[in-house]
């Protein structure tokens, strides 16, 4: 049975909460830890149904990795290149993260490995990272259109390359990085324009030899160096700022409302969405600014306001890809038209996701325009009408958004299948509802 939740008019928000662990971390912490020598305690981790399919493929291909019942995850690795021939296919339930950095990391291993996922990464496109893998050594038989179920044919000599990214994709340069460690001499990767760099920070907290450059074009020239000995060590994932999003913007549409986000990752190539949000007026500070393992943290105090449209530029996409459907709410219910630009990489995350916010949106009564790559809202500066069933076509982000919507709209909206949200945020109703939503 699936999961329909009604959302609807809240009482102002207040209180302070921690969203989950950031999911790109979560992976990346996983599987460096499953590399390292000796043992890594990892803390903060994501618990929801992605990062758990990691964990468990991890264990498939031979590290150690427990939870303990203080909320820590404790790994031991194999050490570069000592992963192992897993028995069985590698579920990766929904997570195209997960995949994509889980492909790299086996392709150069000299054993095969089988890979798929529910319905909905069973249709997502796999090429972007089998055709650059395929350069160092690793041979792909896939289903068409470079889709899962998969295998990867790992190469025992593999080869270390310089690929440039057609597409700006932390996805794809991580995956090349990953491969690269198991490969002699110096994989590198050149980005059109900087993505988001959890893996080189990480690397490098595990003992990994990273050079980052930029390039007079604007993008960025990652280079790492193979065979390292990664060390095990201690780790605190931050809080998601993709999964802040949801109850920040809930938070500035609701009148009186004001909350506190604590520890939230504030990774300048993280905050796209928050840097827009500013634009248009949003009262959001970044308070007790500090850095850990790497990575910038901040707690997020977030007071309601009125906002205003503006155009979003095609640039900032790597920095908010994530962030893009609840921004959609926010321009909703903007003063004046809001224009997002660059949305191209939306046609192929776990939906359509440009499609989909259109069709709900214009479902709740706000006038939408969709192009190729662009959305263009015309807010009103007052609440949409809602009223709306919305089909999250089991896309977690879809579904939040919508029930953010609720929140303020003049009607509850109704969100036909949730059980997707569990994939990055467990706990999101109940986190809400504590704040003061009305999510049942």
């Amino acid at each position: 049975m699936t999961n329909t939740l009604r959302s609807e008019r809240a009482r102002p928000l207040a209180g302070a909460a921690r969203v989950p662990g950031d999911k790109s971390i979560s992976h990346r912490a996983l599987m460096l830890g499953a590399l390292a020598v000796g043992e890594s305690v990892v803390g903060g981790l994501l618990e929801g149904d992605d990062v758990l399919h990691t964990a468990a493929c991890l264990r498939a291909l031979g590290a150690e990795v427990t939870r303990r019942d203080d909320g820590t995850w404790h790994l031991f690795g194999r050490g570069v290149g000592g992963l192992v021939e897993p028995a069985d296919l590698l579920d990766m339930g929904n997570s195209g993260t997960g995949a994509r950095l889980m492909m790299g990391l086996v392709a150069t291993h000299p054993f095969t490995t089988f890979f798929t996922g529910d319905a909905s990464l069973r249709s997502r496109p796999m090429r972007r990272v089998t055709e650059p893998l395929a350069r160092m050594g690793a041979r792909f038989v896939t289903r068409e259109g470079g889709r899962l179920p998969l295998a990867v044919v790992g190469t025992a000599q593999p080869v270390p390359i310089r690929y440039e990214l057609p597409v700006a994709s932390a996805q794809v340069k991580s995956a090349l990085l990953l491969a690269g460690l198991n490969t002699p001499g110096e994989t590198t990767v050149v980005e059109p324009e900087p993505t988001r760099d959890h893996t080189e920070l990480m690397l490098r907290a595990f003992g990994a030899d990273v050079r980052v450059e930029p390039t007079e074009q604007g993008g960025r020239v990652v280079t790492v160096t193979g065979f390292p000995e990664l060390t095990g060590r201690r780790f605190e994932v931050p809080a998601d700022p993709s999964s802040a999003a949801f109850p920040a913007v809930a938070a500035l549409l609701v009148a009186g409302s004001e909350i506190l986000l604590s520890n939230v990752g504030v990774n300048p190539l993280r905050t796209g969405l928050y840097q827009t949000l500013r634009e248009m007026g949003a009262d959001i500070l970044f308070e007790n600014e500090r850095e850990q393992g790497g990575e910038k943290v901040a707690d997020l105090r977030v007071r309601a306001g009125r906002l205003k449209g503006v155009e979003v530029p095609a640039e900032r996409a790597p920095s908010m890809i994530d962030e893009y459907p609840i921004l959609a709410i926010a321009a909703a219910c903007a003063e004046g038209t809001t224009r997002m630009n660059g949305l191209a990489e939306l046609r192929v995350k776990e939906s359509d996701r440009l499609g989909a916010m259109a069709r709900g949106l214009a479902a709740c009564g706000v006038r939408v325009e969709e192009e190729a790559d662009v959305l263009i809202v015309h807010g009103t500066g007052r609440p949409p009408v809602g009223g709306a069933t919305i089909a999250s076509k089991f896309d977690h982000r879809i579904a939040m958004s919508f029930l953010v919507l609720g929140m303020v709209a003049e009607q509850p909206v109704v969100v036909d299948d949730a059980d997707s949200i569990g994939t990055s945020f467990p706990g999101f109703v109940a986190l809400m509802n504590s704040l003061g939503a009305a999510i049942a």
